[in-house]
C-alpha cells in the first residue's frame, strides 16, 4: 500500500528531494513516523484572534499564543489508507497537541483536522524544486462548506545547507490577511512503533 502523499503524486513523488521521499513515503506495519525539532514562530500576534483560536486548540487544531523557538514533536502513524499526525507543541504554559488524519481521494489531499474531525480541509499537493507545497481548495465543518475561508498553504523542503527539513504553515483569509502560522526544521526518522 502507498502512502496518501504517493497516492495523490503519483510519479510526481520522484520530483522531491530524496530526503522528503522518506517523510512522505508509505510507514511499514509496525513503524511510526517520529521527527523533533524547533520552530521559529507559532501562532499570531493578533490577539483579537486568541478568543477564535481558543476554540479551535479545545478540539487540536490550532493554538491562542504568539511564540518564538517553541520546540516540537511529531509522530505520523499509519492506519490503513489513513496516515495521523499528532504534532506536540512544548508552548509556554504547557504543551498543546495538534492531531489530523490524512487520506487521498479524488486526486486530492483529505485533511481531517482536530480529535473529532469535524474539520475538513482539502489540499491540492505538487511538487515545486524539491519541495512539496500543499494549498487548500475547499473547507467544510461536518460537511457543511465554509464560504470565504481561510487559505491554507504549507510547504515541507529540505535544506540541504543545514541538512534539515523545514516546514512551514500559514493560514490567510481575505481582507484580513494572515490568521495563523508556525514555521521552523526538524529531524525526521521511521523507526520501530
Amino acid at each position: 500500500m502507498s502512502s496518501p502523499w504517493q497516492r495523490v503524486l503519483g510519479d510526481g513523488t520522484a520530483a522531491l528531494h530524496p530526503r522528503l521521499r522518506t517523510y512522505v513515503g508509505q510507514i511499514p506495519e509496525g513503524c511510526v513516523g517520529r521527527g523533533a525539532g524547533v520552530f521559529e514562530r507559532v501562532g499570531t500576534p493578533r490577539r483579537w484572534l486568541w478568543p477564535m483560536l481558543a476554540v479551535l486548540g479545545r478540539s487540536g487544531i490550532a493554538f491562542p499564543v504568539w511564540a518564538h523557538d517553541v520546540p516540537f514533536a511529531i509522530e505520523n502513524r499509519p492506519d490503513g489508507a489513513v496516515l495521523r499526525a499528532r504534532r506536540t507543541f512544548s508552548l509556554p504554559g504547557g504543551d498543546r497537541v495538534m492531531v489530523d488524519a490524512i487520506e487521498a481521494s479524488g486526486g486530492v489531499i483529505v485533511d481531517r483536522l482536530g480529535g473529532s474531525g469535524s474539520w475538513r480541509a482539502v489540499l491540492t499537493a505538487s511538487i515545486v524544486d524539491g519541495a512539496l507545497l500543499l494549498r487548500s481548495i475547499r473547507t467544510s465543518w461536518r460537511g457543511i462548506p465554509v464560504p470565504f475561508a481561510p487559505r491554507v498553504h504549507l510547504t515541507e523542503r529540505w535544506d540541504d545547507a543545514v541538512e534539515r527539513q523545514h516546514v512551514a504553515l500559514t493560514l490567510d483569509a481575505p481582507l484580513v490577511g494572515r490568521l495563523y502560522e508556525y514555521a521552523g526544521h526538524f529531524d525526521y526518522v521511521v523507526e520501530d512503533a
